[in-house]
Formats: C-alpha cells, structure tokens, sequence
C-alpha cells in the first residue's frame, strides 16, 4: 500500500528544505563526534597520566615503608575486577570506574606479596566538562541547522518564486492570452549574471512572441483572402442566377454557394481569433431556442427538454454554435440524432462512429478531417470558438455504446 503525499511535500522549496536539514544533521553529526572524541581522548588522557603518576609515587613510598596517602590502598573492595587480575598479572593500568558515587579514575600496579595497590583519582571535573561540551555541541549544531535552514530557504524561495511565475505565463500562454510574458528582471539587464531560470523565462518571452507573431500573420492572412474571395464570389453568384435552368446550373450553383459559406466562415473564424467579438445578451428559453434551431436546419433531429430553463445569452451565437453541432452530426454521423436540453446544459447526440481521437483529446481542428469526411472542419472549430465568446464550456466525447457526444454547458 503507498502512501500518497501531500501535494506540497513535492515542491522544489520542500525537497531542497529537507536536503539542506539532512546535509547540515550529518555535517554536524559527523563533527560532534569528531570534536567529542578528541575532547574525550584528551581529557581521560590527563586524569590517566594523573594517576599513573599518583601510582608511581604511592608505590615508592609503600617499598619505603611509608604510610599511604588519602586516596591510596591495598586491594580496596571497590576496584574493578579487571584492574585487580591486572595488577596480580604483574602489569599496570588504569580504568574509569566509580567510587562512592563519583566518577573516578583508578590506576593499580603490582606490590610485594601479589598484592594490588590502587590510586583513585577524583573524575568528576572531567565528567563535567565531557557533559558541557556534549550540550554545547548540540546546541550550536541546531543553532547553526536552523541558520542554514533559513538562509537556504530564503534563497531557494527566491528561485522558486521566479520559477511560479514563469509557470503561470506559460498557462496564460496555453489558455491563448499570447501578450503574457516572464520579463525576468535578470533578461531585462544584461550586466546582471544570468542564471538557468532567467535563461528559462528569456526563452518563453521569445517562444511567445515568435507564436504571437506567427498566429498574428495568420489572422491577418486568412481575413485577407476571406475579404478578397468575398467581392468577386458575390459577382460569381450573380452570374449563376442568371445561367439557364440545367443540371451544370445546379452543379455552379451548389459549388459557388460552397465557396461562399467557406468565405463566411472563414471570415467569422478571423474575427474570433481577433477577439473582437461582443456579446448581445437577452435572456432565451433553451427548450424554444433548441427548437428554432432544429427547424432552422432542416433536419431530422429529435430535441428533448428534459428540464427546460431560460439562460441570459447572446440568442444569435447560441444558435451558430448548436446549428453547427446539429449539422455536423447529420454530416459526419447517423441518426437518430437527438438534442437534449437539461437545465444549462445541452447535448447534441448521433448514432455513427463517434468524433476522431484528436477530436475527443485535443478539440477540432481546422481544415482537418479523418476517413475521408467531408468538410473542412471550420464547423466545430466555430462552435468551440462562439462557445468561448459566450463563456460556456464545450465539450467532445463518445459514447459507450457508439455515437457522437458533444456537451454544451452555459454558465
């Protein structure tokens, strides 16, 4: 079973948080130990030579017959037992041990008769200092993790918050708004040492405006021809009305007329990738609306309204974007095709082989078909731009059981 984690516990500030605490615990582990250790060896080293000199001239006093000083005995009850089988090998040494519930350091030595004599020396200086430093240790290592702590993430914050805001451009990009930019202070000044994340948000400015340029020519370039198709269509369709009744009449006819929805559609896909589109709000019934629109196409389409409710919109977008929904699924599906209107939501259904996966991943795209459709896909692209202008939510699936499915959902 995993554990899933906070989201936050995967930040950039946290992990670098968490690196910079287990670097510092370690760097101060390792020379809390090593300062212990020499402070340690040092200490007990002093109280030993201590004793072995206490040793030294205890002995010499009791082979002179002197009587032992305070502090020195013959085989005392309270000398380890090591120290004691030490000093009956013949051999010297020293142990710390306690005595009378202090610290002490005893040093024992052989004597005449396999006898041990023993020289305590008081430890419990030495005990304290060991004791002190410990706790100073401590201390200073978690003064000086917290110092660090706070210094690396003041400085990892820092980065992080250049790196927020070239993310939320980046979105801003993605969403459409093309005139979002980093405009990292490092980029603007050339003096300044330019790190990754300035080299970052200098590389999303140009993407986006290079994409901004780009989309811009396009605009400019699809509303020019639409403009220059427009004048002399309208003089091709005078001249077709004035052609003699036939099959080639019908035939011009039903081309130019193609020619002139392409031309208008066009044109109403230029003026939605300006943006200058302005909303005409009313409030409209969706039940009666759905219903002009099903009448308006001409086709066999069912519409059910399964709660009906009157939304404020604009009446004449809503109905370019269900009119297109409502061809598409005669031109690109199989019936039945059935609108439904339930509350602020409508769903336009068809029974054929569903929308492409680009479709259902991605959106429509325009001048893109698959399997040999008809069309020039302009029609759903239009409905999702009209959408967006009216602020509702356009939506494209299939079916479990086959067909078409695409959810309109007003504000």
């Amino acid at each position: 079973m995993r554990l899933a984690l906070p989201r936050w516990a995967g930040t950039l500030a946290v992990k670098a948080a968490v690196f910079i605490t287990v670097m510092c615990c370690a760097l101060a582990a390792l020379l809390g130990v090593l300062v212990h250790v020499s402070v340690t060896n040092q200490t007990v080293g002093q109280a030993r030579d201590l004793a072995l000199d206490r040793l030294t001239e205890a002995t010499a006093a009791f082979e002179a017959g002197d009587a032992l000083e305070r502090g020195v005995a013959l085989d005392p009850p309270e000398l380890p037992e090591p120290l004691r089988e030490l000093a009956a090998a013949g051999e010297r040494g020293t142990m710390v041990g306690e005595h009378g519930g202090r610290p002490t350091m005893w040093a024992a030595g052989p004597v005449d008769g396999g006898r041990a004599l023993a020289v305590e020396v008081d430890y419990s200086q030495g005990e304290r200092t060991i004791d002190g430093l410990d706790r100073a240790i401590v201390w200073s290592s978690a003064l000086a993790i917290g110092a660090t702590l706070l210094v690396g993430a003041f400085a990892v914050t820092r980065v992080t918050r250049r790196l927020h805001t070239t993310a939320q451009v980046a979105r801003r990009i993605t969403a459409g708004d093309l005139d979002a930019r980093v405009d990292d202070p490092r980029t603007r000044d050339r003096t300044r040492p330019q790190d990754e994340v300035a080299a970052v948000a200098a590389a999303l400015d140009s993407m986006a405006a290079s994409l901004q340029g780009k989309l811009l020519a396009e605009q400019r370039f699809t509303a020019d021809v639409a403009h220059e198709l427009r004048t002399p269509l309208t003089g091709l369709h005078a001249a077709a009305e004035l052609l003699p009744a036939g099959r080639p009449t019908e035939l011009v006819r039903d081309r130019v007329a193609a020619l002139r929805t392409l031309t208008e559609d066009l044109l109403e896909i230029s003026r939605l990738d300006a943006g200058r589109e302005r909303l005409e709000l009313d409030r409209e019934p969706l039940g009666a609306l759905a219903e002009r629109v099903v009448r308006a196409s001409g086709t066999d389409t069912e519409v059910v309204a399964v709660r009906d409710v009157a939304v404020e919109t604009d009446r004449r977008r809503l109905e370019r974007v269900l009119g297109n929904l409502v061809a598409n699924a005669h031109r690109h599906g199989r019936g039945p095709v059935v609108l439904t209107v339930d509350g602020p939501v409508v769903t336009v259904r068809d029974h054929g082989d569903g929308y492409p996966d680009y479709i259902v991943e991605h959106g429509p795209q325009r001048f893109r078909t698959e399997g040999g459709a008809k069309g020039h896909g302009l029609g759903l692209t239009i409905a999702l731009g009209q959408a967006e202008v009216l602020g509702a939510r356009l939506a494209f699936g299939n079916a479990a059981d086959g067909g078409a499915v695409a959810v309109l959902t007003l504000g």
